[in-house]
């Protein structure tokens, strides 16, 4: 089998790579360094079209792969952007870094790579940053009219304006964010595990804390107070007999109730809710079905039926 070629090794090693680029630009340089295995160089913003010229055309760095953007909103120059070249004949990658501010613009690098211009227009889009010479600076991910730029860390969630479809205009309008609801900061950490905000409701607590069910235990005034009101306070002042060695509540469970004499005697049975008088018996003979079931002495009895015979099957 005939063994493949390629012009780039698998894996290029980084070994003195930094030290050549950050000689070969010189002092366009503000710093250098590696992380997390990749080259960062950080060059100053006026020379970054220089900086990536001399990276395409002298050490062979000839892709663009793309321009991001950082917001730092505590730096001075709170945005950075970063470029990402890849080198095809050496098989490795290189970042470059600049700084800016809301009002400085950068260098366009539409004068290198034509694609430029998409990506400039993204970070535009997203961040705000200004690329002077880049003649088409428009925005390209959000809607006509989008105001304010959503990777701001200073843009709000819910942005500043919605759309709709208005059913009485039929088409989509475009309206300031009304959020009824008076609660807008959601935090999702459990209150059981340590949250230090005080939840709704326990304001109420800590005004007018409530007792301890235990320290005042629900106890009645007297006998025969169940707390139900009447008829029940009069049915608990009723003596019952108490329940047999080893039973349950009288009248309960599987033991009789010891027999003991009270007072008020034992309830009889009831009386009857109504008085219904003696029926008188009818007058005639009443059509029953037991006459039906009687033969007449004079009947005569039905013949059997006769069964006809199967016809044969004809072959």
């Amino acid at each position: 089998m005939a063994t493949v070629l390629h012009p780039a090794p698998r894996y290029a090693p980084n070994d003195g790579v930094r030290d050549a680029l950050a000689k070969a630009l010189g002092d366009a340089v503000l710093e250098a360094r590696e992380e997390h295995g990749e080259i960062v160089l950080r060059v100053k913003r006026e020379a970054i079209e220089t900086a990536l010229r001399t990276l395409r055309d002298q050490h062979q760095y000839q892709q663009l792969m793309e321009i991001a953007g950082a917001d730092y909103p505590d730096r001075a120059e709170r945005f950075e952007v970063v470029y990402m070249l890849l080198s095809l004949t050496k098989n490795h990658r290189v970042m470059v870094k600049v700084s800016a501010a809301e009002d400085t613009p950068v260098p366009t690098v539409t004068t290198l790579w034509p694609v430029a211009g998409w990506l400039e227009r993204e970070v535009f889009d997203m961040f705000g940053v200004i690329f002077d010479g880049n003649t088409d600076l428009r925005r390209i991910l959000t809607d006509y009219g989008f105001e304010g730029h959503p990777f701001r860390k200073d843009f709000p969630l819910t942005g500043y304006t919605e759309l709709r479809y208005s059913e009485s205009e039929k088409r989509v309008v475009y309206e300031p964010v009304d959020l009824p609801q008076e609660l807008r900061q959601f935090d999702f950490m459990s209150p059981w595990e340590g949250a230090d905000y005080v939840l709704p409701g326990d304001e109420k607590v800590a005004r007018h804390p409530a007792p301890s069910p235990v320290a005042e235990p629900k106890v009645t005034e007297r006998k025969g107070v169940s707390g139900a009101g009447e008829p029940t306070d009069s049915k608990a002042t009723e003596k019952v007999a108490p329940a047999a060695a080893g039973g349950t509540v009288a009248g309960q469970g599987q033991e009789e109730p010891v027999p003991r004499p009270v007072a008020t005697e034992a309830p009889g049975a009831p009386d009857p809710t109504e008085s219904r008088p003696a029926r008188a018996p009818r007058k005639g003979r009443g059509r029953g079905t037991s006459a039906a079931a009687k033969t007449a002495p004079d009947a005569k009895p039905r013949p059997p039926r006769k069964r006809m015979p199967k016809p044969k099957d004809e072959t």
